[in-house]
């Protein structure tokens, strides 16, 4: 059974019905966050190369698709850089508060965060199937009701955009590249010039 689980109950706490984010929050160290995002993907690799690539925090603007940056500080400090609706910007420090290798990492933000947020990522192994990733998130909109409500017109509310990722990691994890209809900018010039 999941850490971030109910005892009656077999799926994320965020899926839950009861306070969700209460729930969550229980389960993550320093947990900040009012809202509560849960998705969980099975990536055909073994669990020590999928916690391997998603550790290294530097790896992750590869398949997250608004982190500009991550600063890598140490193995527990991280600055982060992430695209907000209407071309901003919004960034805070994080620190991983637990971690078991190959299980589970859990961070929060620090103090000053333009986003309050803190999670936990588990990787479970799935056996001939490969790894189970499952990610909780919580978070404080900026702007509260009214941000979160941008955000979902600008595609950059959490819940899409975990989804998403996800779906990204599972494709880089497994075939080495993110599909997409999206030229790239080579495509862009050669259709330029052609």
């Amino acid at each position: 059974m999941s850490d971030l689980t109910h005892p009656a109950d077999s799926a994320p706490a965020a899926t839950s019905k009861r306070d969700a984010a209460g729930e969550t929050a229980a389960q993550v160290t320093k947990a900040k966050g009012s809202q509560v995002t849960a998705q969980a993907v099975t990536i055909n690799k073994p669990v020590a190369e999928v916690y391997g690539y998603f550790r290294n925090f530097a790896n992750l603007p590869t398949f997250m698709e608004n982190v500009e940056r991550i600063d890598v500080h140490d193995q527990k400090r991280s600055h982060w850089v992430v695209k907000a609706p209407g071309g901003a910007t919004v960034e805070w420090d994080a620190v991983v508060t637990d971690e078991e290798p190959e299980r589970f990492v859990a961070w929060t933000s620090e103090p000053g965060a333009d986003v309050p947020n803190s999670g936990r990522v588990e990787f479970r192994d799935a056996g001939k199937r490969g790894t189970v990733v499952s990610a909780t998130i919580l978070y404080d909109p900026p702007a509260g009701f009214i941000g979160k409500l941008v955000a979902k017109v600008f595609q950059r509310e959490p819940a899409l955009q975990s989804r998403r990722d996800l779906n990204r990691f599972k494709q880089l994890m497994e075939t080495g590249e993110i599909a997409t209809s999206a030229m790239n900018r080579q495509q862009h010039d050669e259709g330029k010039n052609g």
